[in-house]
């Protein structure tokens, strides 16, 4: 339907039920096209290449850090009993 139809639809007395209808089915195709239009850019911002600036991101597995390893070599504290603890 065009905004022609929609005019004859007023004035040849159309019910309103109908013309809001006819409004709603109009708007609804127009945000569809400006939807199906932007979607590709919207995708390609988001989902795109990413641009190159510098070193690209590490891949998994590179450069793999054992933490654990350096965990354990460290010599643990002492602990301290309650009863060797300092009276005021």
């Amino acid at each position: 339907m065009d905004s022609a139809e929609l005019v004859d639809m007023v004035a040849n007395g159309a019910p309103s039920s109908e013309v809001s209808d006819a409004l709603k089915s109009m708007m609804f195709a127009k945000s569809a096209e400006f939807v199906d239009a932007a979607a590709p850019e919207v995708a390609k911002g988001i989902f795109g290449e990413p641009e190159e600036e510098g070193d690209p991101l590490p891949e998994v597995g590179d450069e793999v850090e054992q933490e654990t390893d350096a965990e354990l070599e460290q010599e643990p504290e002492q602990e301290t009993e309650v009863n060797d603890l300092p009276t005021t």
